[in-house]
């Protein structure tokens, strides 16, 4: 999800800041923005409000004969058109990233299972995100209508009382007053704004105005937000299964890709090795009678080939599921690898007890690439994993004095561990500024 802007708040700046940050908020660009946002959605408010009760009344006075069914529909696709254009604008003014809801998907009808328009009008009614729009239409309308009229009059009469020094020439000259009337009866009873006192309250007050305008705009524009939100973008029930589909496509692709990797390596190790051992005792065999020796020889040769294979095949073992890990678990199972690494690495566990098995395999499979990283690329001299638990999550940090540069988004091995993580509903967050130290952290559930 892309990151919105953060808008001046009171507190997040420095105290000896407070001042001149509240001094330039009426100016930036985002309150300007947002003032902006406030005034088109009167328009569109208006313009979605008349379009969903026009086309929703006449589909539904339409459902005694055959017209109503496809009129419901093109009312709620209208106002899914209308959403879109919802989303763009306040992703443009607002700085509001909101996702796209659930596509419609009409039931498999027909000769070859093709959708046809009658079963893409059923989806569109039974679709809740379709009615939300509706919703949204209806309930936006008097809010548009109410934070419209706050927000012009506000502005103006901030700005109006804020410059009034230098328009208040307009009324001697032009209406024959001394100044801006306060109030004013038939009795001759009236007050001007015209001494300095009253002219440098008046300008003060309209500088109060404006500091506020910020906190205005943000609070008018936040029920924007929660509308926007909730009721134009996709359900939280929508958003789990697509996140589900997502992680059950990045584990299928992972275990593809390690089922790959161990035929490969079978295919171009152990296997390889094997044939050549079989061919070799094959030849010492017809040389035991002639040659003894050169027989004898060749064995020697074949029992050489037979400990590497082994070793081979253990070390393929290895990289499929440990057996200390199985048998001790994570603590020895991740000083073995520090043991094994390249860097003097020193690895702390401490954890109360045992994770789920899953979750242990895919701990000792981080770290192990995360050490292969930092033996190959980070040119450290010292690194440190430590893995400890909060609560009901379990979390990995891997620190090294390297280099640096590490990034998750250039395509490496980080992003695809980041994949493989997130599939389990884990983070992987890499802080690697060049020069380094390189810090990373992974968090994962414990059950």
């Amino acid at each position: 999800m892309a990151t919105a802007y953060r808008p001046y708040e009171p507190g997040t700046e420095p105290r000896g800041h407070l001042l001149p940050a509240a001094l330039k908020a009426p100016f930036q660009g985002r309150v300007w923005r947002e003032f902006l946002y406030v005034l088109i959605s009167l328009p569109m408010a208006i313009l979605t409000f008349v379009y969903t009760v026009t086309m929703i009344a006449l589909g539904a006075g339409l459902l005694i004969t055959f017209l109503g069914v496809p009129v419901l529909g093109a009312a709620l696709a209208g106002c899914r058109a209308l959403g879109v254009v919802e989303r763009a604008r306040a992703r443009a003014l607002l700085g509001l990233e909101v996702a796209e809801p659930e596509p419609v998907l009409g039931r498999r009808g027909g000769r070859g299972g093709r959708r046809g328009p009658v079963a893409w009008v059923g989806a569109l009614l039974r679709s809740g995100t379709s009615w939300r729009h509706v919703i949204y239409a209806l309930i936006h309308l008097p809010w548009a209508v109410f934070s419209f009229g706050f927000a012009v009059a506000f502005t103006s009469y901030g700005w109006g009382f804020a410059t009034y020094p230098l328009w208040r020439w307009v009324f001697p000259r032009y209406l024959d007053e001394p100044g801006l009337q306060v109030f004013g009866d038939d009795r001759g009873h009236d007050f001007y704004l015209d001494t300095p006192f009253e002219i440098a309250v008046t300008c003060a007050a309209g500088v109060l105005v404006l500091l506020l305008t910020p906190w205005i705009m943000r609070a008018l524009t936040s029920v924007d937000r929660i509308m926007v939100t909730g009721l134009l973008g996709p359900s939280r029930l929508a958003s789990r299964v697509w996140e589900l589909e997502s992680d059950r496509g990045t584990v299928v692709d992972t275990a593809s890709a390690d089922l790959r990797r161990i035929e490969r390596d079978l295919h171009d190790g152990a296997q390889a090795r094997l044939v050549a051992l079989a061919m070799d005792l094959g030849l010492a065999k017809e040389k035991l009678d002639e040659d003894p020796e050169a027989a004898a020889k060749m064995v020697d040769e074949a029992h050489g080939e037979v400990k590497l294979a082994l070793q081979e095949l253990r070390d393929l073992a290895r990289g499929i599921h440990p057996a200390i890990l199985t048998d001790r678990g994570l603590d020895p199972a991740l000083s073995a690898l520090a043991a094994r690494c390249t860097v003097p690495v020193k690895a702390t566990v401490d954890l109360p007890q045992r994770p789920a098995p899953a979750i242990e395999g895919i701990v000792y499979f981080t770290v192990s690439e995360l050490l292969q990283n930092i033996s190959k690329h980070s040119g450290a001299r010292t690194a440190e994993v430590d893995v400890w638990r909060t609560e009901d999550r379990l979390l990995i940090q891997i620190t090294d004095d390297g280099r640096g540069g590490a990034d998750t988004s250039t395509g490496s091995g980080l992003a695809g561990l980041a994949e493989r993580i997130d599939a389990v509903d884990g983070v992987l967050v890499v802080h690697s500024p060049a020069g380094g130290p390189t810090t990373v952290t992974a968090e994962l559930p414990w059950r």
